[in-house]
């Protein structure tokens, strides 16, 4: 005979309920505020497609920003290193000094953008000049002359993608980001696709036009192209809620930042800022898991730095040039459809960790394929290995995003010098795959594995780490009567 309830156990349901009835009450009442539960959820939908359609600009940016940055690689199969005399080490410096300048600028940047709140100008801004400075690439004549336009294109696109994301971070719910980090990310996968195509196209057709080569009409195109766009991107990007007065109604406006006080609990801005603009920084700086997100992530991009050698991994298989940059593009058209569907899952699964390990653990895969033969229909399938694994790294950067979610100012500081960091692994990874190393790579592809595996035994040290968090969230709710707050996702 089971034992009757005790009136303390009573007391206590019915406190529960009264809390559930209130809760109810509450989101009637915020509901309200926008003509009723089924009004506020036509306005919302409407709300998130205006939203969409305006940040997608951000994944032609984010494409442009990719091209213009690994341009070099694709100018190396058509006479860049002998036009610029290049000797030992100096492309591979070429390469990792642009990081230089990405990891100095990113904290201030972001930091800056928090303060002015206006990404529409803000980020163009930024995009035009790295598209001149890419321009002024294609007009060097030595080593010195390309690493300054190097550096400073470095210094100039470290804006972009911290800051998307953290505009991003100001606009979506947690369940929302994921995809949406997923569609933005995709756009460096596109631009590995497509930037090949179009660099074969460019260099193929454009040799010795008005006496230039073609890899510098290479850079010629492209910077043009960058400086067109970013003038669109001006009239076409969001500013942040609270500063976004002339696309949205004043009713779009309070539903925008009352969707991220429902988040978290808190409010985006007025309920969690505090100390002065430099607070922010202070707080980041001394928060343990932006370092170990940070440490976590640098080991995720050594293993991710044959992106940057792409074509000539691919040139390994003994084909033309053209062939060459035209194989690259079937396994990031590849990697950009696993990406998004990871992304989608794991939004919807409320889960981060799997739908990381999966596609790194399929990577290392792919790099044991590639040490263990020289067979030409294995390698190319390992790159298609190699590839998916970039799904695995736009889970964690969104993962960062729901890990460390408020205060904005925080944020901003926390997505910066998680990214700023992590350049370091691009740094390292120029020179992981030296040309006395190919055409197998076998050193190079070890590397990959053991920081691939790095990546992923501290992700799942994270993951313990936010469990527990959320078990000690939950203990203190039960105990104080409160209702289901915020969770972390793991």
């Amino acid at each position: 005979m089971s034992p009757s309830p005790s009136l303390n156990e009573k007391v206590h349901d019915v406190e529960i309920e009264h809390q559930r009835d209130a809760e109810a009450d509450l989101r009637h009442a915020v509901d309200e505020e926008f003509g009723g539960h089924e009004a506020r959820q036509k306005l919302e939908k409407k709300l998130i497609r205006k939203l969409d359609a305006r940040m997608s600009i951000l994944i032609v940016i984010y494409i442009l920003n990719y091209v213009d940055r690994n341009n070099a690689s694709a100018a190396r199969l058509r006479g860049f290193e002998t036009d610029l005399n290049l000797k030992n080490q100096e492309f591979n410096t070429l390469l990792s000094i642009l990081y230089v300048g990405y990891i100095l600028m990113q904290i201030p940047s972001n930091m800056f953008l928090n303060y002015i709140g206006k990404p529409s100008i803000y980020l163009p801004c930024c995009m035009v000049v790295w598209g001149m400075i890419s321009t002024l690439t294609g007009m060097t004549h030595n080593f010195v002359g390309a690493l300054l336009t190097r550096f400073f294109l470095g210094f100039v696109e470290a804006a972009f993608f911290p800051g998307a994301l953290f505009l991003l971070s100001k606009w979506y719910k947690r369940e929302e980001l994921g995809m949406r980090t997923a569609v933005l990310s995709c756009g460096s996968l596109i631009s590995n696709a497509f930037g090949s195509l179009i660099a074969s196209g460019i260099l193929d057709g454009m040799e010795g036009k008005l006496g230039h080569a073609a890899w510098r009409w290479l850079f010629f195109i492209e910077g043009a192209l960058t400086m067109f766009v970013a003038v669109c991107a001006i009239f076409i990007l969001p500013d942040f809620p609270a500063t976004s007065q002339t696309w949205l109604s004043p009713e779009e406006v309070r539903l925008a930042e009352r969707r991220m006080e429902e988040d978290v609990g808190v409010g985006d801005e007025s309920e969690t800022e505090s100390g002065g603009p430099m607070h922010g920084l202070v707080m980041a700086l001394t928060d343990w898991k932006v370092w170990w997100l940070a440490l976590a992530l640098t080991s995720l991009v050594v293993s991710l730095s044959f992106n940057a050698f792409f074509p000539t991994l691919s040139a390994t298989m003994g084909y033309s040039s053209t062939i060459t940059l035209l194989l690259c593009a079937p396994p990031w058209v590849f990697a950009t459809i696993v990406a998004f569907l990871t992304c989608r899952h794991s939004d919807m699964m409320r889960e981060r960790f799997w739908h990381i390990a999966v596609p790194l653990a399929l990577g290392i895969v792919g790099f044991v394929i590639a040490i263990s033969t020289m067979n030409l229909a294995a390698r190319y399938i390992s790159l298609f290995l190699m590839a998916q694994s970039y799904a695995g790294f736009i889970v964690f950067l969104t993962w960062v995003s729901n890990s460390i979610p408020r205060p904005p100012s925080k944020r901003a500081v926390a997505l910066a010098c998680i990214n700023a960091f992590s350049q370091l692994g691009n740094i390292a990874g120029s020179y992981v795959w030296p040309k006395p190393w190919g055409p197998s790579y076998a050193h190079s592809y070890a590397i990959c594995i053991s920081t691939n595996g790095l990546c992923i035994i501290m992700c799942y040290l994270f993951k313990r780490y936010l469990e527990q968090q959320n078990r000690e969230f939950a203990k203190k709710e039960q105990a104080e009567g409160q209702p289901v707050g915020f969770r972390y996702l793991s």
